[in-house]
């Protein structure tokens, strides 16, 4: 199955230079894509490859155009930003060789009868529904995923194989959430008697806004009082944990292994590299991008880029260099004091 070029610039915008009646059939890299298809320049250094690509059609921005766009023998898409325009012609190619979930509810599967299903949503084998759960229209609920009492799926929703969707919870339209994600366990609390632990009871629940994607065994822990909540268009990767109480604003990215402790505030189209950590109680504005392995030990009230980690180097010069950050209050003190015997004997010597 193959689109036309004006027919994607019809319904992506951007200015089309060449053939219009090409007919593209997918996606492909630069170096490999071949005559059927369209490929993307939004490297720089990959210019070069770019203009001797094979591929059918170049999506690239106005200033490659003019750089490179001679030299390409296809036809081109120019548009301000070339990879998000990909993107996009990526969804209309995969909706096209996707295979719709079937409507209604398989027979394995076990839904309660005060539940509350629209006609079109697709529950798949071995689902369990539990009491006055909602799943609003077209919302697909993949094998073997679970959904609590009360909880609210929007519509449009896709949970694939395996979801735990716990009592409570909430998510709104065209969310999706990976295989193995867990969605309102208890959060981590606890009061120390005597050194015993006290449970806490986690009586908040989880709530998601519109357009939040959640990756495979990411987990977000349900509030302790009031609720968790990840904010609209946020975008969450694999094995990330979110805990109680955290709040994350719109349309903020976090990468692999991101950890949140509770009731950090993190704010609106924020980034955190993979493996960053955040501890809890802390602020964090909105615009912040928080780099690999960084800990935020610190509210961070500014925007921009935050980095906190030791360049990687052999061990035993890391060694050496930990030895001397330990000592570097004992060598500040003696620093100090050279200071004040080189003032002494200046002005001995001057008087």
């Amino acid at each position: 199955m193959g689109t036309r070029l004006n027919e994607l610039v019809e319904r992506l915008g951007g200015q089309l230079v060449g053939d219009a009646e090409i007919e593209i059939s997918g996606v492909a890299p630069l170096d490999v894509a071949d005559a059927t298809q369209i490929t993307f320049l939004s490297n720089p250094k990959l210019r070069s490859q770019a203009a001797q690509s094979g591929a059918a059609a170049l999506i690239l921005s106005p200033s490659d155009d003019k750089l490179i766009g001679a030299d390409f023998r296809g036809a081109r898409i120019v548009t301000a930003n070339p990879y998000a325009y990909f993107a996009r012609v990526a969804q209309v190619f995969a909706a096209q060789h996707s295979i719709p979930a079937p409507p209604g509810i398989h027979p394995t599967a076990v839904v309660d009868p005060t539940a509350v299903l629209a006609p079109d949503a697709s529950i798949g084998p071995f689902v369990v529904i539990e009491a006055d759960a909602h799943i609003e229209e077209g919302a697909v609920i993949d094998a073997a995923s679970f959904v609590g009492r009360g909880a609210r799926i929007g519509a449009g929703t896709h949970f694939f194989a395996r979801v735990t969707f716990h009592a409570g919870c909430r998510i709104g339209a065209r969310g999706i959430v990976h295989s193995g994600a867990v969605i309102g366990a208890d959060g981590f609390g606890f009061a120390n008697d005597g050194g015993a632990y006290v449970k806490i009871p986690q009586t908040g629940a989880v709530e998601i806004g519109d357009d939040v994607e959640i990756g495979a065994n990411t987990t977000i822990d349900r509030g302790a009082l009031s609720d968790t909540v990840i904010e609209e268009g946020v975008k969450l990767d694999n094995q990330i944990h979110i805990a109680h109480n955290v709040h994350v604003g719109a349309h903020t990215a976090m990468a692999g292994c991101v950890g949140v402790a509770g009731s950090a505030k993190i704010g609106k189209y924020c980034t955190f590299a993979g493996a960053a950590m955040v501890l809890g109680q802390l602020t964090i504005v909105d615009h912040v991008h928080v780099s690999c392995g960084s800990l935020v030990s610190r509210s961070i009230l500014e925007p921009g880029q935050y980095t906190g980690f030791y360049p990687l180097a052999k061990n035993a010069d890391w060694e050496k260099t930990a030895a001397i950050v330990r000592n570097l209050s004992a060598m500040r003190e003696k620093i100090r004091q050279l200071e004040k015997t080189i003032k002494l004997l200046s002005e001995g010597q001057q008087s």
